[in-house]
C-alpha cells in the first residue's frame, strides 16, 4: 500500500522513536532489571511525546504546498486560526469557495484517510453572466487539476458545485465543521448573504461549528460606506450568522492586523496579495501587509428537548 507524505512522516518519526543501539556491555541480572526500568520509561515518553505530535506540523512542511501559499504563513496563521476553530483529523470539513486552494492544501491532508474534506464552489452555469461563467469554468478546472495531482494527498476530498443563489452544500447535518475565509463580502455584493449562512446551518450536525475569517471595516463604519471595499462591520457579520440561527461562541484577533488603515484606493484589493496600487507605493503597502480581519467561532445549537406532555 503507498503512504502519504503525511503517513511517511509521521511513520518516520515513530521508528525513530522506537529505535535505540543496544548496548555491547554484558550486565548482571540486578543491571538487566534496572535497564529494563529505564527502557520502559524511555518508552512511556516516547509514546507521549507521540501522542501530542501536531499533524499541522508535516502538513505545513508539506511538498505539496505552493511555495508562495507557504509564504503567506505569516499574515493567515493557519496552525492557530484550525486550532481556534477546533478543526481535527477525524472531521467532516466543509471549506466554502476554496478559491486556488489555498486552506485545501492544509484541510484536505488533514482529513486523509480519517475525515472528509468538501469545498465548495459555483456552478458556472448557474452565474449569472457569461464573464462570471468563464471566470468559475476556469478556477474549477484549475483546482480539480489540483487535487487530481497529487492524489496521495487529496484524495478523499471532494467539490460540490452550487447555486450560489439557491446552495444546498450536502445531506442536512453532514458536517462538523463549516469554514469560510475572505468571502462574505463576496456574496454581500452578490446579494446572495443570507442564502448562504442558511445553507451552513442547514448542513453542520447540531453542535457543528461554523468559522468566519472577513476583513474587518474600521469601527463605526456602516456597511454601505464599506459594501464595495472588501471589508465588512464586524457586527454585520455576527448579525448574518445568528439570523441563521447560529449563536457566536468565541470571537479572535489571531487575525488582526493594527497597520491596516482601511482607507485604500482600491479597498482590501490595495494590500497584498493583491497588490492593486501604483508601483511608487509598492513598499508602503508590503509593509502593512494583509488585511485585518475578524475570527469569529459560530456553534450550531444542539436540538431542544420535546417538551414533556
Amino acid at each position: 500500500m503507498r503512504r502519504t507524505p503525511l503517513a511517511l512522516a509521521f511513520a518516520t518519526t515513530l521508528a525513530l522513536a522506537a529505535c535505540s543501539p543496544a548496548s555491547e556491555e554484558a550486565t548482571t541480572p540486578a543491571a538487566d532489571t534496572a535497564a529494563d526500568t529505564a527502557d520502559a520509561a524511555d518508552a512511556s515518553a516516547s509514546a507521549d511525546r507521540d501522542a501530542q505530535t501536531d499533524p499541522m506540523d508535516a502538513i505545513l512542511a508539506g511538498d505539496w504546498r505552493d511555495p508562495a501559499n507557504s509564504a503567506r504563513d505569516g499574515f493567515r496563521h493557519p496552525r492557530e486560526t484550525l486550532a481556534f476553530f477546533g478543526v481535527g483529523p477525524s472531521q467532516t470539513v466543509v471549506e466554502i469557495s476554496p478559491g486556488g486552494g489555498w486552506y485545501t492544501e492544509i484541510l484536505a491532508p488533514l482529513a486523509q484517510g480519517k475525515g472528509r474534506y468538501v469545498g465548495i464552489i459555483n456552478d458556472p452555469a448557474k452565474s449569472g453572466n457569461e464573464r462570471a461563467q468563464q471566470y468559475y469554468a476556469n478556477a474549477n478546472a484549475k483546482l480539480r487539476e489540483k487535487l487530481a495531482a497529487r492524489a496521495d494527498v487529496y484524495g478523499n476530498a471532494t467539490l460540490v458545485e452550487i447555486d450560489p443563489t439557491a446552495p444546498v452544500m450536502g445531506e442536512p447535518g453532514s458536517a462538523d465543521v463549516v469554514l469560510t475565509f475572505r468571502n462574505v463580502h463576496n456574496w454581500v455584493m452578490a446579494g446572495n448573504e443570507a442564502a448562504m449562512f442558511k445553507a451552513f446551518f442547514d448542513v453542520l450536525r447540531p453542535g457543528g461549528v461554523l468559522g468566519v475569517v472577513e476583513h474587518r471595516a474600521a469601527a463605526g463604519k456602516t456597511l454601505e460606506e464599506v459594501k464595495t471595499s472588501g471589508y465588512l462591520p464586524e457586527d454585520y457579520v455576527v448579525g448574518l450568522a445568528t439570523a441563521a440561527g447560529f449563536v457566536l461562541e468565541e470571537k479572535s484577533e489571531i487575525n488582526a492586523n493594527p497597520a491596516d488603515t482601511k482607507d485604500h484606493p482600491n479597498g482590501v484589493w490595495t494590500l497584498p496579495p493583491s497588490n492593486n496600487h501604483e508601483e511608487a507605493d509598492k513598499a508602503k503597502y508590503a509593509a502593512i501587509g494583509e488585511s485585518d480581519r475578524m475570527t469569529l467561532r459560530f456553534v450550531k445549537p444542539q436540538a431542544e428537548a420535546a417538551p414533556a406532555n
